[in-house]
């Protein structure tokens, strides 16, 4: 399985069962799933006081929608959004479906949007505090065991300043103002920006798995590669938007 939810089909309910995926996977972190309602792209941006966290909370795939996946998470809720979303389903009742078929659903926490910018945020009853979402036109923002609601609120406010900006850099913003306003009530450890177009190809996929101010190290190579001698963003975006971009004949030599 990778992060376009592509995966070898099996039973919906055995893909849920069992301990893998049962209360013992915790995901303390707050997030972002996202579209850009110029150029269709979809994005997930989380940071959280965890390993890794870009390895199992961003899901996207190019077209039908974007999914985070945390608390006490359970991954295969990605795909299974993702492969309702692409049957038709909206944001919610793709939500509604795959947490019907998980028994933990009340300690899982969503943030859904479709490739149309309808979006839906989930928090289960047992999430851990303070924990809650927000949602609006192409936006999902949600986060648990957060210094306050302020995190979000913060996150909300800063994806609307940023409307002029490109996905990428508007959810790094994103981030960075849920950080300022206290994100994960435990501390720092991981971040990732994640945004696909039109192709398997991704615009952006850049992670910070280990790192004592996980955000701002994010920020950093971001904008290595936004300020690149060789134009690495203009090519990300020219090749995920694009399958014949890498044959253009002036980008090679004589």
């Amino acid at each position: 399985m990778d992060r376009t939810g592509r995966h070898e089909q099996q039973p919906a309910r055995s893909a849920y069962g069992g301990n893998a995926v049962g209360r013992g996977a915790r995901l303390a972190t707050f997030s972002i799933a996202a579209r850009d309602p110029v150029t269709g792209m979809l994005g997930v941006a989380v940071s959280s006081k965890a390993l890794a966290a870009g390895n199992i909370c961003p899901f996207v795939r190019p077209r039908v929608g974007a999914v985070a996946t945390q608390a006490w998470v359970n991954p295969f809720l990605g795909p299974r959004i993702l492969d309702l979303l692409e049957g038709g389903a909206a944001p919610d009742e793709a939500a509604a479906t795959a947490l019907g078929e998980d028994r933990y659903a009340a300690y899982r926490q969503l943030n859904v949007v479709d490739a149309e910018g309808r979006s839906f945020s989930y928090t289960g009853e047992h999430t851990d505090p303070w924990c809650g979402g927000r949602s609006g036109a192409g936006y999902a923002i949600a986060g648990n065991i957060l210094v306050s609601e302020a995190t979000v609120a913060a996150m909300e406010r800063a994806f609307h300043d940023a409307r002029a900006a490109n996905l990428g850099e508007r959810l790094v913003a994103v981030l960075e103002a849920g950080q300022g306003a206290g994100g994960d009530a435990r501390g720092r450890q991981s971040a990732a920006v994640y945004v696909m177009c039109r192709t398997v190809v991704p615009y952006l996929d850049l992670r910070v798995d280990d790192h004592p101010d996980p955000v701002a190290e994010l920020r950093r190579i971001y904008e290595v590669a936004a300020s690149g001698e060789d134009g690495d963003l203009e090519f990300y975006a020219r090749v995920s938007c694009d399958v014949h971009a890498s044959e253009d004949p002036d980008d090679y030599p004589e």
